[in-house]
């Protein structure tokens, strides 16, 4: 399939779950983005259009962020990381968003350790 076509698509499934999932403040969307080489998380509230709360493997110290990497082991700790930034914000509850990405893997590994950090989906 051509890259042109498979961004497309990509786009298109975006957008449809977009359509479904909508972070309030009492319930901010968590929304997972995974590149070739970090792990960004945002807690949105889409009614006011601003980000509550934020984590990635960028924002880590200089010597923890050579090991980390987008892999499953990363995304447990950056699940930690965020539950604890969102706590910290007084978030306790959220709208999982996963960005068309399938829930397995490296997605399942962020989310199951968010919830073990106290977030409810």
């Amino acid at each position: 399939m051509r890259s042109e076509k498979k961004q497309k698509l990509a786009r298109l499934r975006r957008c449809r779950i977009r359509k479904k999932v909508i972070g309030t403040r009492e319930r901010p969307r968590m929304s997972v983005r995974f590149t070739n080489e970090n792990i960004y998380v945002q807690f949105i509230d889409d009614g006011a259009g601003v980000t509550l709360a934020s984590a990635s493997t960028l924002q880590q110290p200089a010597a923890e962020r050579a090991t980390l990497a987008a892999n499953a082991a990363s995304a447990k700790k950056i699940g930690a990381v965020a539950a604890q930034a969102a706590k910290s914000k007084g978030i306790t509850s959220v709208v999982f968003d996963r960005s068309g990405a399938r829930y397995h893997g490296k997605v399942k590994a962020l989310a199951d350790a968010a919830r073990e950090g106290g977030l409810k989906f």
